[in-house]
């Protein structure tokens, strides 16, 4: 391996990107498993204040857990959660209750309060992640989180889905990126961990503006990614337009996505953690694209294109100290056997 390469090395264990579940073990000593929670909040863009029906690709439905539908009590939800997860994944070491449905700050403090402090007066729960819009992020909440944060883990995940402002229009998203980069900002400016949610192959959203938004989100202060792939899913705007005209959704198959993920990924810097490479849609919510894979193969099969793109996260990432860029050069293979 080459010695010229500090801490990164691909990403601390012979990755191409900076894997956040490597960081975690460095930086915890084990796996911390979000265990999903619905706390009945809903969202500006389904409540009438900025509009009804939610996103046009939106149903939580298809991306929360079963037992979410079923059951309503917080520490219900997590001690289903935590059951089923600590068979999936028994060396974890510990549990973060994610508030994942819909936007998990729209409402005021105190209420917002009391809500959180179920979940983390639960024993085995470490601390929080809380999924939102960026447009659901005052001042006051940012301010508690970050007290909150100097007593408990807490990441809070921000839904950018999109940095082109023509893509937001298209999906009714309520917000530009504009705002986007202003609740980043801001939270950054406290202390606080901060994902970003992405959704690749929305209409309107081409491999040029992509990369655009890769420029875009290397100069904002995040500390981690999610990848999503568009999925059609039932009981939305998006589907009805899908069975109207197909031709007008960019339907991604998986190398294609694969090349999109990492048309981003090179010009993003490598201190950026990679939460998440997809999505899996329970199948009778599908419409389409029906893949035939599950989501444990795509680190695998992102990590054989990259090697086959001979390319690797950071690798046209312009921004930054030049000396600390050469931590992403690739080392030389290893010698024959």
């Amino acid at each position: 391996m080459n010695d010229a390469l500090p801490e990164y090395r691909y990403g601390f264990s012979g990755h191409r990107y900076h894997a956040y579940n490597d960081w975690a073990r460095r930086e915890y000593g084990g796996r911390l498993q979000k265990v999903s929670i619905d706390a009945g909040f809903t969202c500006p863009n389904r409540d009438g204040l900025l509009g009804v029906g939610g996103c046009t690709f939106c149903n939580n439905e298809g991306f929360s857990p079963s037992y979410l539908r079923e059951q309503r009590d917080i520490l219900t939800q997590i001690d289903t959660g935590i059951e089923f997860m600590a068979r999936r994944y028994p060396r974890t070491k510990g549990y973060l209750a994610y508030f994942q449905s819909y936007s998990n700050t729209y409402d005021d403090l105190d209420a917002l309060k009391r809500t959180y402090d179920i979940a983390l007066a639960h024993p085995k729960i470490e601390g929080i992640v809380i999924g939102t819009r960026p447009d659901c992020l005052p001042d006051e909440t940012l301010d508690y989180l970050a007290e909150l944060s100097t007593r408990r883990l807490v990441e809070l995940e921000i839904g950018i889905e999109s940095c082109n402002d023509e893509v937001l229009r298209e999906c009714l998203r309520g917000h530009d990126f504009a705002c986007t980069r202003d609740a980043i900002g801001r939270a950054a400016g406290r202390g606080l961990f901060i994902t970003g949610h992405l959704l690749l192959g929305l209409p309107l959203e081409t491999r040029d503006s992509l990369i655009d938004g890769a420029r875009a989100l290397a100069g904002l202060p995040l500390d981690a990614l999610k990848f999503h792939q568009l999925q059609i899913v039932r009981g939305t705007r998006l589907a009805n337009q899908y069975r109207a005209n197909p031709e007008s959704v960019w339907l991604l198959d998986p190398e294609t996505y694969l090349d999109a993920v990492i048309d981003m990924l090179e010009h993003l810097p490598p201190s950026i953690k990679i939460q998440r490479l997809g999505s899996e849609v329970p199948p009778n919510v599908l419409v389409s694209p029906d893949w035939g894979m599950r989501l444990h193969k795509f680190p695998a099969l992102l990590e054989a294109r990259l090697q086959a793109r001979e390319t690797w996260q950071g690798r046209l990432f312009a921004g930054g100290d030049p000396s600390r860029r050469k931590i992403v050069r690739p080392p030389p293979p290893p010698p024959a056997a």
